[in-house]
């Protein structure tokens, strides 16, 4: 049964071959096991989508599935290579999702949530960032690095934060009593209003 589902599909088993074989030098290539520049890595993946363009008719009927594999190569160009350059970037989505996958589970397991915490939406921006520093093995931060932060963007995060407090305790205090909530409204808007 074997050899008779091979015997019938023998025929597709070339163009199989070949597209796949880009595939698989095209991960070799973005996996960088040399450790190479992201100006190395671009030119060489830039060399294979040129083969695989001049050569797409090899992949016989998988040809179309070579124009969508150089077309979303093109489109994500632009961000491919930065990886390469910056030490511990993650390469892939699925490491950056591993990343944000392992903060919401500890997040969970923390406060025995089933969904976030209304204080990650609110203050999410600084939480997870320190999440993520603080995961490191070696931390990479010490007493002088803090010392040094810019003091004007630390106090506009914080502004910033606040606000995003402020609107969710308004809306906190809108669900819990939304008659007592509209009344003070209305009164603070009518003293806008009226002069002294």
């Amino acid at each position: 049964m074997l050899q008779r589902g091979l015997d019938e599909t023998a025929s597709l088993w070339p163009d199989i071959a070949c597209a796949f074989g880009w595939v698989q030098q095209a991960a070799r290539v973005l996996e960088n096991p040399a450790n190479q520049s992201a100006e190395q890595v671009r030119r060489r993946y830039r060399g294979l989508l040129g083969a695989m363009r001049r050569w797409r008719s090899r992949a016989g009927a998988l040809a179309p599935a070579v124009d969508h594999f150089l077309k979303v190569s093109r489109s994500y160009w632009p961000g491919l290579f930065h990886c390469y350059d910056v030490e511990d970037l993650p390469r892939t989505n699925n490491d950056l999702e591993h990343v944000f996958g392992a903060f919401r589970y500890h997040e969970r397991r923390a406060s025995g949530r089933q969904g976030a915490a209304a204080s990650l939406v609110v203050r999410g921006c600084a939480r997870l960032v320190a999440a993520v520093a603080t995961r490191q093995r070696a931390c990479p931060f010490c007493a002088d690095d803090l010392a040094q932060c810019d003091l004007h963007a630390w106090r506009a995060l914080r502004v910033s934060l606040d606000r995003r407090q402020h609107a969710r305790v308004c809306q906190r205090r809108f669900r819990r009593n939304s008659s007592t909530y509209l009344v003070e409204l209305e009164t603070r808007l009518v003293k806008l209003i009226l002069p002294p």
